[in-house]
């Protein structure tokens, strides 16, 4: 079953814009309270709070600021003044990168839109003042640069119920990539490792899921750090492709051959029409896998029941009632 807070050496910590908490620090002094990721989400998680703004100095409420110049370099500055924050937040920014590596955060979450907390699509103004959606916030580009192989996603994305999917299995199984590599790395973690998140892999990538297979095969007689490093940006990688429909009916069609000497004639048809009303849309994914899990436990599929693509992540989330 998924790994929970006393299997996984405490909640996972995640960054976050702190108005998203419903924190009043915006430079109006209002929040952007996003429920789910505080009162849905945060039982599972450890959220880190972080307002750039407040942090580098600036009071509440406060002028407004803006990117201004190179889409790749641009500077924080006042909307009516000009005063420029950039090197004051890169200052302090610095430090708060240290801490957040320190606590082990697994993962982020920004603002849309931000000029200093926006993942992308942040407007860039020009020295004509016209605006480009092309930019990243500043602090987020700092946090992406020092972290790139952390999951990311702002709260506008989040919305999008395959992409809230597609983040949080992947923040929950980097937590428990840590948590396995956390006393040495050995061959045999990786094995068990790579065993029992297959499922989940095929169902994203299968091109680097096989080449993932390849290589832990050979991880006994490959130099290991090398092994391991490669092994980490294959999987993150693979998971940075989202499911799909077809990428999900294959894999739930893999499952059901594990079952050919178990199921009744009644009991496999109507998990294969489960499956094909998933596939036409009709029914979301929870409804065939939630069968699947079902002979699982009635026939005692051992192999199956360690697959994380079963349940990456607490059932009570409901991610997949949506997916």
């Amino acid at each position: 079953m998924v790994m929970l807070e006393n299997e996984m050496g405490g909640k996972i910590k995640l960054g976050i814009a702190k108005c998203l908490l419903g924190h009043k620090v915006r430079y109006d002094g209002s929040q952007k309270l996003d429920r789910f990721l505080r009162d849905t989400l945060g039982r599972y998680v450890e959220w880190v709070p972080v307002c750039p703004e407040v942090e580098t100095g600036m009071p509440i409420p406060r002028e407004a600021v803006r990117l201004v110049g190179e889409i790749d370099s641009p500077r924080l500055v006042g909307r009516k003044s000009g005063e420029d924050w950039t090197d004051r937040m890169q200052k302090w920014g610095a430090m708060r990168l240290q801490q957040l590596e320190e606590q082990g955060t697994c993962g982020y979450v920004f603002k849309y839109g931000s000029p200093s907390s926006g993942m992308a699509r942040v407007k860039v103004y020009s020295e004509n003042g016209m605006p480009r959606l092309e930019g990243s916030g500043l602090w987020a580009r700092m946090v992406m640069d020092r972290f790139p192989q952390l999951p990311f996603e702002d709260d506008g994305r989040l919305h999008d119920p395959r992409l809230r999917e597609n983040f949080i299995s992947r923040v929950f199984t980097l937590k428990r990539w840590r948590e396995a590599m956390a006393n040495g790395r050995t061959v045999g973690k990786l094995v068990e490792f790579h065993t029992r998140h297959k499922m989940l892999i095929m169902a994203h990538n299968e091109v680097v899921y096989r080449a993932m297979g390849k290589l832990v095969a050979q991880a006994g007689v490959a130099k290991t750090d090398e092994t391991f490093q490669q092994y980490f940006e294959m999987l993150f990688k693979a998971l940075s492709y989202k499911h799909t429909v077809s990428k999900n009916v294959n894999v739930l069609t893999h499952a059901v051959g594990y079952f050919k000497k178990d199921l009744v004639s009644s009991e496999k048809v109507e998990l294969l029409e489960l499956i094909g009303q998933y596939q036409k849309e009709l029914v979301p994914l929870i409804v065939p896998m939630t069968m699947i899990n079902h002979y699982v436990r009635k026939y005692g599929k051992e192999y199956l029941d360690k697959q994380y693509y079963l349940h990456p992540y607490p059932a009570e989330l409901m991610l997949r009632n949506h997916v």
